[in-house]
């Protein structure tokens, strides 16, 4: 049995520590202002934040190149690596299709290794979450045909939940899925939205205090549900990030796997304040 290796893109948004844990090598989207175009995993997301709350026109993304994804992939296919490649949504980004034909690419040189790319239909939290699990079973010893079964569930099982002060910064990135519907009515709101390969709307409250109540609800469904390995993200929003945190460790009774705060990519189309909250079963968390 080859050993495997997990492959994602920058958009998990997971910290660096939880990053070197999980084993994970990482393929950066690109962030493009003007001119100028910088790896998401070299920005810093103050200076992008700031800059993202006066612009009056957004930056725009753009996926890795196939090359991109085979500079990650040969050194671990010629080092006698199989491959487990998770990414962003495919009705989000075209992330995963390239990686698909970069492992294509790779396969053909390299016949006797293996490289598997997974649709995670998820972004942000829902896609660290199903990096972790994966993590879990490599760690666990398990072969990438049963490392595809525990993704399989856990892309299956995964849920997020997110609050956005607006929905314009989706808007106005082409971002905003089913939840175009609420453009119109959507000034004095604040939207609950979810991630199910698009973005999809939930319900709408009318102030930043309802809108993290609902998120702590959220939480007593993910319980109720099963999920209790949660994880919680943000975009500057890091004291609502810690009080939803304090919540989140009455309500599942454990530590989260991950508290970050979101990246350039998935922030262009959020903006500033998104909080949210996501879970999955405990079983596909841990090793």
């Amino acid at each position: 049995m080859s050993p495997v290796t997990l492959v994602s893109d920058s958009t998990h948004s997971m910290p660096p520590d939880v990053i070197t844990r999980a084993g994970l090598e990482q393929v950066s989207l690109y962030v493009n202002h003007g001119t100028q175009t910088q790896r998401e995993s070299e920005l810093d997301l103050q200076v992008f934040y700031d800059r993202l709350r006066t612009d009056s026109k957004l930056p725009t993304t753009s996926q890795p190149s196939i090359g991109d994804f085979l500079a990650v992939y040969e050194p671990l296919l010629q080092a006698g690596q199989d491959i487990l490649s998770i990414h962003i949504s495919g009705a989000i980004s075209g992330t995963v299709e390239t990686a698909r034909q970069a492992a294509e690419d790779a396969r053909g040189r390299f016949p006797d290794r293996r490289i598997e790319v997974v649709d995670s239909r998820s972004v942000a939290g829902g896609l660290a979450m199903i990096l972790l699990a994966a993590a879990a079973g490599i760690d666990a010893g398990e072969d990438l045909d049963a490392l595809l079964v525990r993704v399989g569930k856990a892309v299956t099982e995964t849920r997020i939940w997110f609050a956005v002060d607006t929905l314009e910064f989706l808007r106005k990135g082409g971002r905003i899925g089913s939840a175009a519907a609420w453009v119109g009515g959507a000034l004095k709101i604040k939207p609950i939205l979810t991630v199910d390969g698009e973005v999809v709307p939930i319900e709408r409250v009318r102030t930043s205090g309802r809108a993290f109540q609902r998120l702590v609800t959220a939480m007593d469904e993910l319980v109720a549900a099963g999920k209790t390995a949660w994880c919680i993200q943000h975009i500057q929003a890091p004291e609502e990030a810690e009080r939803l945190a304090v919540e989140g460790r009455r309500v599942f009774g454990r530590e989260p796997l991950l508290i970050s705060e979101i990246g350039a990519v998935v922030g262009t189309y959020a903006g500033p304040g998104l909080l949210g909250v996501g879970g999955l079963p405990t079983e596909l968390a841990d090793a």
